[in-house]
């Protein structure tokens, strides 16, 4: 069910237009946890929602940021990319990885998405997270590409935690599933070559085709 909590006119300390728009965001961001993913939890007993993946995406930063690529990186600016990426599906939905006719309009769905719920906030604010939501999307800069790395990463290990559950349903192949890891080389190499080691087994054990 769709539900919106409108933030009214009612009374804000200080009538303050600028807290009543951070709590509408907030507020709107708890949607967030509605949005389902199609990766499972690794007791696979439902599917992940998005606030969950930021979280646990954000909190893989804090454990391994050794592994990330560039000395000088800033952890708490690839953080704050994690904790706001997905966002935008509250509008736009999740997209599954390996749906090639999903995305062929994703981009535009989420650009949009990005524009009214970060919009939500105070003019300074929403240019703020708005950027680091470009960066992300753009993947140009240190920060961008460890977070696109652990987004990538994440998902993966629980795939591969469920013993293949939703590659197998999907009738996804090891050579799909590399692809889709590739940029994880760019922002976390140790993790792309433990990647390359765990596609293999997840093939011999069947959780991955062919």
């Amino acid at each position: 069910m769709d539900v919106r909590i409108e933030v009214d006119d009612g009374p804000m300390p200080g009538g303050s237009e600028r807290l009543r728009r951070q709590v509408g965001f907030m507020l709107e961001a708890d949607r967030l946890k509605h949005v389902l993913r199609r990766t499972i939890l690794t007791d696979r007993s439902r599917r992940e929602n998005s606030a969950e993946h930021s979280w646990h995406i954000a909190l893989a930063a804090l454990v391994m940021g050794e592994h990330a690529t560039g000395a000088d990186l800033d952890f708490a600016r690839a953080v704050r990319m994690m904790l706001i990426h997905d966002l935008v599906e509250i509008d736009a939905g999740d997209t599954y990885c390996y749906d090639d006719a999903g995305r062929l309009d994703q981009a535009e769905r989420e650009l949009a998405a990005a524009d009214r719920i970060f919009g939500l906030l105070p003019q300074d604010q929403a240019a703020g997270l708005r950027g680091l939501w470009d960066e992300f999307e753009a993947r140009k800069t240190p920060e961008a590409r460890f977070a696109h790395a652990l987004d990538r990463f994440q998902a993966f290990m629980q795939n591969y935690a469920a013993e293949g559950e939703v590659w197998r349903r999907h009738g996804i192949r090891r050579q799909q599933v590399l692809e889709r890891m590739r940029p994880v080389a760019e922002g976390a190499p140790l993790l792309w070559d433990y990647i390359r080691t765990l596609v293999e087994d997840a093939v011999a054990k069947g959780y991955l085709a062919e």
